[in-house]
């Protein structure tokens, strides 16, 4: 948006299929809110996916877009907000909240991260992008191969009553049964970094996932890297001690894990892997390129992140 220009009427985008359905019972006080804090500001409750996808297209360009839902919302909406460089504001109503808990909202009641969504400013965040073939994929959070994707996937089965970090301790516990470390060759910047058997390869933008896991503390949205967290050939013995170590952000310390900050990934598989993006599985893939695209979305509360990179090299492309 240029300079002076003012920013078109915002609007508010609540996906009732958040946190397994339970973010329809914020549709009702929601409507009230906005008669009585915001009476320009129109409520859009898209029947699915591809109805909202379609409802943001049509939106003037740069429009104030408050997402009501999860890490699952934003990254079902990444293609159409970045084509028409929408200004993102999150309500934390999901599963996951990561991305609004490296934005400092995720602690917020409905009411409070409403207003915040509608009225901060906004700034600009890195984001990911998966390239699997001709497919192009983008991530806000994370994006991980192997167990940690094959987790993900689990835990869309879980029963209706676990939510939030239980949800992925569930799936955890359930797929360390059929864990098995797969070969992976990763090349990071054109340097290789791993061949050999891997259990996770986890590429983060946040300092945490899976609903608060502290897997990457010095990860931040706005750095120009994105982080490689990798754990080697782990049995499950192993894997289960380094679960709780993950939990508490000690992990770091534990044998065959391993960082490596990158703008560029290469990960090889000699068969099909398990993949997932911000909390959504994805079609498993041998062979995808994850790559860093600087400042490619506008995030209300971005301003407030700290711009100093704990990286190596230049963070300004």
């Amino acid at each position: 948006m240029l300079p002076g220009a003012i920013e078109p009427a915002g609007v508010v985008l609540l996906n009732a299929q958040a946190d397994g359905g339970r973010a329809r019972t914020l549709r009702r006080p929601i409507e009230a809110w906005l008669a009585h804090n915001a009476p320009g500001v129109s409520l859009l409750v898209p029947p699915n996916t591809e109805a909202a996808q379609a409802t943001l297209m049509v939106l003037a360009p740069c429009t104030r877009v408050a997402l009501v839902g999860g890490d699952g919302t934003l990254h079902a909406m990444l293609p159409a907000l970045m084509r028409n460089g929408h200004r993102v504001g999150l309500v934390p109503a999901g599963s996951g909240n990561d991305v609004a808990r490296a934005i400092g909202v995720a602690g917020l009641r409905w009411p409070e991260a409403l207003a915040y969504a509608l009225h901060a400013p906004t700034a600009p965040i890195d984001l990911g992008q998966i390239e699997v073939g001709a497919d192009l994929r983008y991530f806000v959070s994370s994006c991980s191969v192997g167990f940690d994707a094959a987790v993900t996937a689990r835990s869309l089965s879980a029963p209706a009553w676990l939510a939030g970090r239980n949800r992925y301790l569930w799936a955890t516990l359930r797929e360390l049964v059929h864990a098995a470390p797969r070969e992976l060759r990763i090349w990071a910047d054109g340097r290789p970094v791993h061949d050999g058997p891997a259990l996770l390869a986890a590429m983060l933008n946040t300092p945490t996932y899976g609903c608060g896991i502290p897997a990457v503390p010095t990860a931040r949205l706005n750095d120009h890297w994105l982080d490689l967290l990798l754990a080697g050939d782990v049995g499950r013995i192993r894997a289960l001690t380094l679960l709780p170590r993950l939990l508490r952000g000690r992990h770091m310390r534990a044998e065959g894990v391993s960082l490596h900050s990158f703008r560029k990934l290469l990960i090889e598989a000699d068969q099909p892997l398990p993949l997932a993006a911000d909390g959504e599985a994805l079609p498993s893939a041998a062979r995808l390129t994850v790559q860093l695209l600087p400042k490619a979305l506008h995030l209300a509360g971005a301003h407030m992140l700290d711009t100093h990179s704990l990286r190596p090299g230049p963070t300004r492309l």
